[in-house]
């Protein structure tokens, strides 16, 4: 299925909280945890502020989408989602592809994540995708560090920060 990767505008955002929370279940059934937070509403997204940039299939559908958060001198990418029918199909890839371009025509050198080390779609797929595992450096991934220590999810497996050099990409 061919999909145009593009920037949100405004009518893509009601759809973002869906495909993050249907996206989400296959982790849920995977981790099995008694509660899972729902993905931020389109007003809490758009309050974040950074890249999102959207899979939109040939009927014109958003089927996926990637958030990239660019915080004091970095971007990191906080979110990809695809719908899980449309799961295989290279379509996540595409997107964080399109991310690591975003991000460097926007002057970063560096994209981070942080994810589960131990989850084959998470580092696993991340590393597929020229990601490698480092230690928090700066205020900000500590900050995250902390905020998972908060919410509990190590109880769920390991969780890794990734980063990818992009002045040697494309």
């Amino acid at each position: 299925m061919p999909v145009k990767i593009r920037s949100a505008v405004a009518a893509d955002l009601p759809h973002l909280e869906r495909i993050e929370n249907e996206a989400d279940s296959l982790l849920v059934d995977l981790l099995q945890p008694d509660h899972w937070h729902p993905a931020p509403t389109d007003a809490e997204r758009l309050a974040d502020g950074g890249i999102i940039l959207v899979a939109e299939g040939e009927d014109g559908a958003v089927v996926g989408f990637v958030h990239v958060l660019e915080f004091d001198g970095g971007a990191h990418l906080e979110q990809v989602s695809v719908l899980p029918a449309f799961g295989g199909r290279g379509i996540g890839r595409a997107l964080v592809e399109a991310a690591k371009d975003a991000a460097r025509e926007s002057g970063y050198a560096r994209l981070t994540l942080r994810t589960f080390a131990e989850v084959p779609w998470n580092a696993p797929f991340y590393a597929s995708a020229g990601f490698v595992i480092e230690e928090p450096a700066d205020d900000f991934h500590r900050m995250l560090v902390e905020t998972e220590e908060r919410l509990g999810l190590e109880r769920f497996g390991p969780r890794v920060q990734m980063g990818v050099d992009l002045s040697g990409s494309h």
